[in-house]
């Protein structure tokens, strides 16, 4: 089973963007972490980073093929991109947005997600965990378990 993981623009300067919001770890440790998760739910993650609209996008299209789930944190691009949100839409695999931070409990422009309507689900201010949480769920829904 493969999952496609997206991280979202300016992420990669996790550690020390913002520390006091979005904490000290790196997007490295955050990939490993993943992909430690990956391996101990016998699923296939590939993991990305853009900062570029399109190739977000161009990325969920490719998906289609392969991909059984997506996690992403589109980060910026949650509160204005329909272009991802149709993406999203469009190849029609479960999907799990994350948020590092609570957007809901941030500047008001920053509590609507766009892209969440086109997710299965929304986890956000669990800090790294949520990408953990997204993918379990997704190895649960996927093999036919009880996502419970």
């Amino acid at each position: 089973m493969n999952i496609l993981v997206i991280h979202g623009p300016n992420l990669n300067l996790l550690g020390t963007r913002e520390p006091g919001v979005y904490g000290t770890i790196t997007l490295e440790e955050i990939d490993e972490m993943i992909r430690v998760r990956a391996r101990e739910l016998g699923v296939e993650a590939k993991v990305v980073n853009y900062s570029s609209e399109g190739d977000i996008i161009d990325e969920i299209h490719s998906s289609a093929g392969w991909a059984a789930g997506i996690v992403i944190n589109p980060a910026a691009y949650t509160h204005y991109s329909i272009a991802i949100r149709d993406a999203l839409a469009a190849v029609a695999l479960p999907a799990v947005e994350v948020h590092l931070s609570n957007i809901f409990a941030r500047e008001e422009y920053r509590r609507v997600s766009i892209t969440g309507g086109a997710a299965t689900g929304v986890i956000a201010g669990l800090g790294p965990a949520g990408y953990l949480y997204a993918l379990d769920y997704l190895a649960n829904v996927l093999s036919g378990a009880d996502p419970e």
